[in-house]
């Protein structure tokens, strides 16, 4: 347990910073239900994969390539089905789309846990900087592609971050999602993460009047194979702080299942989480407008794409 949990109360709910993913599922029986778990091969994704089969629950479980994502499932005993989904490839993931609506299930929630972060130097897919690309334009299609494959409850759960707030001062730069008027890694990451946090309020919008939810949440700061392209001595200090301040990745995961599982979260439609209780983001994720507008532009963007 990381030595910053002393400090980190617990919410009303009765889970805090360092509750675990077995501990916000204590109790759940998932039995007859589906999960579709985004990045699945490593870290958050693969412990998140693992709690919701313990529930009981039938997982399916998405990473780059299908070899990868059917030894995850091998190691959770078989209970669920395997896809391939690379997300900075429009032609994978619509490829995912359509095999689980080829299975016929109907899914409890989407958890879309997958994402690259600070990238080093500029990267694009298809026009477009790599995080904004892989973490949103490939979520935004997985998910608007299997929104008629949502139970009347199905609930879709985005991994944002606190990052989200190193996002630029306008919230979305329309007019640079190309990186071609500058690029910093970590505001690049944020404008992704931030993304990641406006779908979701538009969508929990869009759902208004049913009873499908969507929310966003911020994990924690996690030693995980995210931290892979961080600058070789961002990274030894990264490493070196986890035994102190750093959340596990059981704990990392608590947040993200709480979010696709508890009961107490169908109330709580288009909020943000942190530590399995609702938190605070910065204050123009409230920005309907700029909602709107930003998933008007994803639409365009994958409408224009040519994969």
């Amino acid at each position: 347990m990381a030595i910053i949990s002393i400090f980190m109360g617990k919410g009303t709910n009765g889970f805090g910073y360092s509750s675990t993913a077995e501990e916000v599922s204590k109790g759940l029986n998932l039995k007859g239900k589906t999960y579709l778990v985004t990045g699945c091969n490593s870290g958050l994704g693969k412990e998140t994969a693992r709690v919701l089969a313990l529930r009981g629950a039938q997982v399916f479980v998405t990473a780059r390539t299908t070899e990868k994502a059917k030894e995850v499932l091998a190691e959770l005993g078989g209970q669920g089905k395997a896809f391939a989904c690379e997300l900075s490839d429009p032609k994978s993931v619509r490829a995912c789309v359509s095999e689980i609506k080829k299975t016929g299930i109907k899914l409890d929630a989407i958890i879309c846990n997958a994402g690259i972060m600070a990238l080093p130097k500029l990267e694009k897919a298809f026009g477009y900087e790599l995080q904004f690309f892989t973490n949103h334009i490939g979520h935004f299609i997985l998910v608007t592609g299997l929104l008629g494959e949502l139970t009347e409850t199905g609930r879709v759960v985005m991994l944002s971050s606190s990052a989200h707030n190193a996002a630029p001062k306008v919230g979305i730069d329309f007019d640079n999602l190309d990186g071609s008027k500058g690029y910093s890694s970590w505001t690049a990451y944020g404008r992704s993460k931030f993304a990641n946090l406006l779908f979701a309020k538009e969508l929990a919008r869009r759902f208004s009047g049913s009873k499908k939810i969507a929310v966003a949440l911020h994990p924690g700061v996690i030693p995980t194979n995210l931290a892979r392209h961080m600058p070789g001595f961002l990274h030894t200090i990264f490493s070196a702080m986890q035994p102190l301040f750093l959340k596990t990745i059981p704990e990392g995961a608590a947040t993200q299942v709480y979010c696709a599982t508890h009961p107490d979260v169908e109330k709580l439609n288009g909020e943000y989480f942190a530590d399995s209780n609702v938190a605070k983001p910065r204050k123009d994720a409230e920005d309907s407008a700029l909602a709107k507008k930003l998933w008007e532009e994803s639409e365009k963007i994958v409408a224009n794409l040519k994969d």
